[in-house]
């Protein structure tokens, strides 16, 4: 791989994570309501199934999605319902927070553990099959077929992650500024509902348009 098409990949990936997506919506809402330091643990669920996929693609199993097309919308179905009961949970979450009386003691919010942070964000990641499919047509645009495959592989994935993880930081900062503004009980409610309607147009679109 030359360096000339190592920095096309580059400005092709980072085009295609800066696109906001389940994921990066995911991220920004978790770090509006955890933090920076524990919404890493959802960075880290997100990345983890998109390298998998990454890994999945370069198996070849893409090309048996492409071939299987009933596994494939079985796949994109499953991951269709899971953004719609995502969006769903988030409309109907509970406002713990009561800014309008001053004498009373906000309800504390539960705490996620990291791991289902991280979980979260695993199950979000990988719920659009497309993915993989896209991965498949991606990387061999960029790969020598004369050189080894592997190491080439390896650069494509590590470049790829650490891009990702740079807008996920963005991401992650921007829910952290609008954060302060959750503590409002109109806000907080509004913006539920409105990360969950999101959510549900990603599924609803998952779920209608077809590969």
């Amino acid at each position: 791989m030359s360096l000339h098409t190592w920095w096309l990949y580059v400005a092709t990936v980072f085009v295609v994570s800066a696109i906001p997506g389940p994921n990066m919506l995911l991220v920004m809402t978790h770090g509006a309501q955890h933090g920076l330091r524990r919404s890493s643990a959802t960075m880290a669920g997100c990345l983890s199934a998109l390298v998998l996929m990454l890994s999945v693609s370069a198996a070849g199993l893409g090309v048996f999605l492409e071939a299987w097309p009933a596994m494939f919308n079985a796949l994109r179905l499953i991951g269709a319902a899971y953004l719609v009961y995502l969006g769903v949970k988030a409309w109907r979450a509970n406002v713990d927070v009561e800014p309008d009386d001053k004498h009373a003691d906000a309800a504390a919010k539960p705490v996620r553990s990291p791991a289902a942070l991280y979980r979260n964000g695993f199950l979000v990641a990988s719920s659009n099959p497309k993915a993989i499919l896209f991965a498949a047509a991606l990387l061999p645009q960029f790969i020598n077929e004369a050189a080894p495959k592997l190491p080439q592989f390896g650069i494509l994935v590590a470049t790829f992650a650490v891009i990702e993880v740079s807008w996920y930081l963005v991401y992650a900062g921007f829910g952290l500024r609008i954060g302060a503004t959750l503590k409002s009980r109109g806000v907080a409610k509004a913006f539920n509902r409105l990360t969950g309607g999101v959510f549900v147009g990603f599924g609803a679109m998952m779920a209608l348009v077809r590969h």
